[in-house]
């Protein structure tokens, strides 16, 4: 029979947010304060406390699951920045989406 924990399940029953980022010295998981959800995640990116993210990962400890929920931060950056993206989230951005983003196409030229 397990120990009982010691962090009341109804702290833990809701979806946390984690962001791996690519320091000079490898990949890790940036240290957060308790309880990053969706809303301050996308806050933090947008305010660029973070410089080179690699993923964003989501997860419910008391439901059990655990999900990469990178494209989806992704889309709601691009929606939130409307084309104004700053570099720092240019690339993380691009490569979740698979395209480009914040570049206005050039129009066919008339006779």
């Amino acid at each position: 029979m397990g120990s009982p924990s010691i962090v009341p399940n109804d702290r833990l029953d809701r979806d946390f947010y984690i962001v791996l980022e690519d320091f000079r010295t490898g990949a890790a998981f940036r240290e957060t304060e308790e309880g990053i959800d969706y809303t301050t995640m996308i806050s933090d990116l947008l305010s660029g406390q973070y410089s080179h993210v690699l993923r964003v990962v989501a997860f419910n400890p008391v439901e059990g699951w655990a999900r990469d929920a990178s494209e989806d931060i992704a889309l709601e950056l691009e929606r939130r920045l409307d084309g104004d993206i700053p570099d720092v989230l240019r690339d993380f951005i691009e490569g979740q989406l698979g395209r480009k983003v914040g570049v206005q196409l050039a129009l066919p030229l008339s006779n």
